[in-house]
């Protein structure tokens, strides 16, 4: 159901110690009640790969799931050997890795008949967009991080009527790394992973 949403903040949450730790954002929205971010799963759970998920009890249940040698380099599933789930439905992802713009390395995938579109504004910024078709506008979603360490906060704005599934997915997006989605973003993070491992082959 398409629905008037009211702008909303997910705050950052943290619990329990080393492999059992868990930790993301959480808030309520007024028109779809409580949203609840991991990210990620605690490792115990997930030993051979990172997934974040988002659960509410309005919204679909989704996760973002990266398997392969360099989740032990970052801290966040990436888009890179990445699988992305709504409810029982596996979504197909695809992007241009040498777009030179934002919006042209923008993420594209389909979900319940409907296109959409991921591109970041910021390191801090990004944009979900469902695109319209004959029967619907669509909307655009905005999330905008704030804050350090504990005290980080993410505030979601939607203009046009949002779907349950349009901030389930806003909110899984928080919990991945973005940085391919800019040029110097996909750089820096390259670097960054390359150098963990190396530190971590050392060790």
């Amino acid at each position: 159901m398409h629905t008037t949403a009211s702008p909303f903040t997910l705050t950052f949450w943290k619990e329990g110690r080393t492999h059992e730790r868990r930790e993301g954002y959480r808030g309520t929205s007024p028109e779809f009640g409580e949203i609840v971010l991991t990210a990620p799963l605690p490792r115990k759970n997930t030993p051979d790969s990172l997934v974040s998920e988002v659960r509410g009890p309005s919204i679909p249940t989704a996760t973002f799931e990266t398997r392969g040698l360099h989740t032990g380099a970052t801290d966040l599933p990436t888009l890179n050997g990445s699988v992305l789930r709504v409810g029982d439905a596996m979504v197909h992802l695809r992007r241009n890795r040498f777009g030179l713009t934002h919006r042209a390395r923008a993420l594209h995938f389909r979900y319940g008949g409907d296109s959409y579109r991921l591109w970041a504004v910021s390191r801090k910024k990004f944009v979900l967009r469902r695109e319209p078709d004959d029967e619907d506008p669509g909307v655009f979603v905005t999330a905008v991080r704030s804050g350090f360490a504990g005290s980080r906060k993410v505030m979601v704005r939607v203009s046009g009527r949002a779907l349950a599934a349009d901030l389930a997915l806003v909110t899984l997006f928080i919990g991945v790394d973005r940085a391919p989605l800019t040029r110097g973003g996909a750089v820096r993070s390259a670097l960054a992973r390359s150098a963990r491992l190396f530190t971590e082959s050392q060790a």
